[in-house]
């Protein structure tokens, strides 16, 4: 139905069904729309390629000797048509051809206007199809061609206001240009960006301007000539670039003098007309957004002056003062006086011209201080005006103002002048240049609170002529000293500006002014620091107008620290001045001071024995006697472990008052506030303290003594706080090493003991201390995995060790059964109550606690003892017991057998199977015979155990004794004589 009702359409309409186009309203219908336009692009393709041929078949019939002006026109259309067939390769190329055709014409007065505005319009296309192609540096070197060939075609003289409208405004051109590639991608640089070209078209606007003030300014009587020369009959143009009133005209002859003087009269009206002060700021600020984009701050700041002097000439000071003011701090920072001595002379008539007070007063500061270029008399100018201000009188007019404005000034001064009223302006001058430089200066970094506080001020003017201030005053963090430092002179009104050098506030030019101020700081300031905030320096009278200098801290201001830095570098030797007088450059400012306690008269001992013993009650004895001459009252004692030591020193540093008792940690580590008597003159008392370290170490001890003394400064009568402190550094020792080591019964050393076989335990005290120690006791603390075999008692009671001697103790212990605890069974403590030799009997002992190591037991199957005499004698019998004893819960079956021995015969079993029922003991019994005199070896006893092959020999000669001395055979006389003793 659709396919009939589409083949019917074409029919009627004679149209091929490639011509006809269905838009579907479905979800596909973006597709149909893209293949209509496909079809809309085919076409216009078609129709601009005929175009550009057409054109160019007329371009055959043309020859360069009388169709020039058609070549160009040709040439422009073909570059036309390729760009509308977006053809842009082939439209650049016919552009330039054109572009160079234009300027092959015969340039004339009667059609440079023309040759200029086609220029301009192609050399346009092209900038913009070279940054669409991404080629930019195409685009400047075209661009900069351009301009190379069409600055010096200005035309006629009377209209060459309108060669830098044209300049201008390809400039301007060339930046949008420059600025929309950048929008769409393009990376511009520091030294390359739109605002350059911003800045020359306005500078081109400022070239129009002043052309246009110059020719475009006739006699008031002079009207616009009528009909208007400049007027067509269509109302356009026919031909861009030609003259209204000889269109079409191609002869270089002016056919008609007087209508082409009617004519540029004509244009000049026109041009009078016109605001140049928008164009140019318009074009400033467009450049000024650029160097602000790209961090170019000097360009920028130099050009929000000229935007200021543009808006002064256009009579917008409000605006003007904004951004003179804006830049002023760059270039104060930087040093830029020259320029800055500019700006504030473009400020200062902005300001008088709108009436502003404060503004007007600020900017004459300036302008008459040191970093002013004027010439003296200017200065003079400015001060007189300064001064009648302050008279509440009108100033007289600045140089070069606009009458009307002038007038419209004198009005408002005099609205100023008739408001009756106090007049308070508050400069700060911390920022700027003033003509009065200021100086404070302590006379010391630190003040003790029984001595004043001094300080001096100095000020020096810069300004033409002395000057009289009337108040000056200084402020500080603690406000009630502010009262103390106020120099104030009452003169009249009219005396600000005459000679009269004697004055208290009066400063002559060039020479430095001292004030020496002073006053007693206050007890609640010891320990803090005075700063000066603010000096004020009053210049007229707060009873009318006057105005108020104000530096922040010390002084100084925006040149100063420059300043500073040129003398600190400069060698060159200062002139000798008179002794009342100083160097300025010499002259540092100090802004603070510390109030600092009272020197203490007093005098601080610390009497102690070092180095401190661990856990003692160590004994510090501190001595203060006075050396002040009356009273001191309220003295009060702070010891122990300085702060700001280490967390660990403080937890193990106790310090007491009590030497009694022992400290424990409840004790602080820091006595505060220890209330002492009243002193008189010359008497002392002492002090004790007791320290007690818990770990060994340096450690510094401080010892601070305050008290309260009433003195007398300045006829007032105060109450100091003094203090004096001493410091200690203590170093802590052990008082003494002790060595544990465990032996066999045989005194050997043992890595192990056996389940309930005897051992020794045995312990060296070494004194590690440089005094004497007394042992007051000592006590064996077992764990219940020991057990002692005899009575534990201390066998080192009351001993005196004196440095590096040593004191043992032996100890029988047995271990009643094996554990299975890993790392050993624990042993228990050694306790060790000791105190110096030297020590008060009313100081307590101290007990140290040493943790006995932890000792491997293992069970044993059999354990073997033998009992024999202490020694034998040759060829008499010495009897020997052995004591079999099973350890086991196992019948053990041995075998037991003895070796010969060269020294001795024997009688018993040699060798013997036995069985030893668990938990039994058995006995053996053997007769030993010496045959030779002397230490000698006992025959060996071997023991097999057949279900235990581990138990060897080696192990068994732990238990019994191997060796005996033996003595030689004696007579019956010494016998004899032995028994009876």
């Amino acid at each position: 139905m659709a396919s009939e009702r589409a083949a019917a359409l074409c029919n009627a309409c004679e149209l091929s069904g490639k011509s006809l186009f269905v838009l579907p309203h479905t979800d596909h219908l973006v597709g149909y729309i893209i293949r209509l336009e496909n079809a809309f692009y085919e076409h216009a393709q078609t129709y601009y390629y005929t175009e550009i041929r057409r054109v160019k078949s007329h371009k055959e019939f043309l020859n360069k000797t009388t169709h020039q002006l058609l070549f160009v026109r040709h040439q422009f259309k073909i570059a036309f048509f390729s760009e509308l067939k977006q053809d842009t390769q082939n439209a650049l190329k016919n552009y330039r051809t054109a572009y160079n055709l234009v300027h092959e014409l015969r340039a004339h007065e009667t059609n440079i206007l023309e040759i200029k505005t086609m220029a301009g319009f192609i050399n346009y296309k092209i900038c913009r199809l070279c940054f669409q192609h991404n080629t930019p540096l195409d685009a400047i070197a075209q661009f900069r061609k351009h301009i190379d060939l069409c600055k010096k075609k200005i035309g006629s003289a009377e209209l060459s206001f309108e060669h830098a409208a044209w300049m201008s405004k390809q400039f301007q051109a060339f930046g949008d240009l420059f600025d929309e590639a950048i929008k769409l991608g393009l990376t511009a640089i520091q030294t390359q960006n739109p605002g350059f070209y911003y800045q020359q078209a306005a500078y081109y606007a400022q070239e129009r301007k002043q052309l246009a003030k110059t020719l475009c300014s006739p006699e008031a009587s002079v009207t616009y000539p009528s009909p208007d020369p400049l007027e067509t009959q269509t109302g356009a143009l026919d031909f861009y670039g030609q003259r209204p009133w000889r269109q079409g005209v191609l002869s270089f002859d002016l056919s008609d003098p007087e209508k082409e003087k009617v004519g540029i009269l004509a244009i000049q009206l026109k041009e009078r007309n016109v605001v140049h002060s928008e164009i140019i700021i318009t074009l400033l600020s467009n450049a000024v957004a650029q160097f602000k984009k790209y961090k170019c701050p000097r360009m920028k700041s130099h050009l929000m002056v000229q935007m200021g002097e543009e808006y002064y000439y256009a009579k917008d000071y409000t605006k003007a003062l904004k951004l003179l003011d804006y830049v002023m701090c760059d270039y104060r920072t930087e040093g830029w006086w020259t320029l800055l001595t500019s700006i504030l002379t473009t400020a200062l008539k902005c300001s008088y011209l709108m009436a502003q007070l404060k503004d007007y007063i600020t900017y004459s500061l300036e302008l008459l201080g040191r970093a002013s270029t004027l010439k003296d008399d200017q200065k003079s100018r400015i001060e007189k005006n300064l001064i009648n201000v302050l008279m509440n009188e009108s100033p007289e007019p600045e140089p070069d103002c606009d009458g009307a404005a002038v007038k419209t000034a004198q009005k408002l001064w005099a609205d100023w002048v008739s408001l009756a009223g106090s007049n308070v302006f508050t400069v700060g001058v911390q920022h700027l240049v003033p003509f009065v430089q200021c100086k404070a200066k302590f006379h010391a970094p630190s003040f003790h609170v029984d001595v004043p506080v001094q300080f001096d001020i100095y000020l020096k003017a810069d300004c033409p002529h002395p000057i009289r201030f009337s108040k000056l005053c200084v402020s500080f963090n603690n406000q009630e000293y502010n009262q103390f430092c106020v120099i104030q002179e009452a003169s009249k009104a009219s005396e600000v500006l005459e000679n009269l050098t004697q004055g208290k506030m009066c400063l002559v030019p060039g020479k430095t002014r001292k004030f020496v101020f002073k006053f007693v700081a206050k007890t609640e300031d010891v320990g803090k620091k005075i700063e000066i905030t603010s000096v004020d320096l009053v210049l007229g009278h707060e009873a009318g107008r006057c105005v108020v200098l104000n530096w922040q801290g010390g002084g100084g201001d925006a040149a100063s620290t420059q300043e500073a830095l040129q003398a600190s570098r400069s060698f060159k030797r200062r002139p000798k001045l008179p002794d009342d007088e100083v160097h300025w450059d010499s002259v540092l400012v100090q802004a603070s001071t510390m109030v600092i306690s009272r020197v203490p008269s007093i005098s601080v001992h610390l009497r102690h024995d070092p180095p401190a013993l661990t856990n003692e009650m160590y004994c510090l004895v501190v001595t203060v006697q006075s050396h002040e001459k009356t009273r001191i009252r309220d003295v009060k004692l702070t010891a122990g472990l300085k702060p700001g030591q280490d967390a660990n020193l403080t937890q193990k540093t106790q310090v007491t008052l009590h030497g009694t008792e022992l400290c424990d940690e409840s004790c602080p580590a820091l006595l505060t506030d220890i209330p002492v008597e009243d002193l008189r003159p010359g008497e002392q008392l002492e002090k004790t303290l007791y320290i007690r370290c818990g770990t060994v170490g340096s450690r510094m001890f401080l010892v601070y003594v305050s008290y309260l003394i009433t003195t007398t400064i300045e006829d007032r009568e105060i109450v100091c706080k003094c203090h004096k402190d001493e410091t200690v550094t203590i170093e802590t020792v052990f008082p003494f090493d002790v060595a544990v080591k465990f032996v066999s019964t045989k005194f050997e050393h043992l890595e192990r003991v056996y389940a309930d076989i005897p051992f020794l335990l045995m312990t060296d005290l070494l004194s590690a201390s440089p005094w004497a120690l007394t042992i007051v006791s000592s006590e064996l603390q077992l764990a219940p995995t020991m057990a002692s075999v005899d009575q534990l008692e201390s066998q080192v009671d009351k001993v005196v060790l004196q440095t590096g001697e040593s004191a043992s103790e032996c100890f029988c212990l047995r271990c009643p059964a094996a554990g299975s605890v890993e790392g050993g069974v624990a042993t228990g403590h050694y306790v060790i109550c000791w105190k110096r030799t030297s020590a008060a009997d009313s100081l307590p002992a101290i007990s140290t606690a040493i943790t006995l190591p932890h000792v491997i037991v293992e069970n044993i199957p059999l354990h073997v003892s033998a009992d024999l005499p202490s020694f034998g004698r040759v060829r008499e019998s010495l009897p020997v017991r052995y004591h079999l004893q099973n350890k086991t819960n196992l019948v053990q079956d041995l075998e037991v057998s003895v070796e010969p021995s060269d020294a001795f015969m024997f009688s018993g079993l040699k060798q013997i199977r036995l069985r030893i029922l668990p938990g039994t003991e058995q006995e053996m019994l053997y007769n030993f015979y010496p045959l030779m005199a002397g230490c000698q070896q006992l025959p060996s006893l071997n023991i097999n155990l057949l279900r235990f092959p581990s138990f060897t020999n080696q192990l068994l000669r732990r238990f019994i004794p191997t060796s005996i001395f033996v003595k030689p055979q004696g007579r019956l006389g010494d016998d004899a004589s032995i028994a009876a003793a």
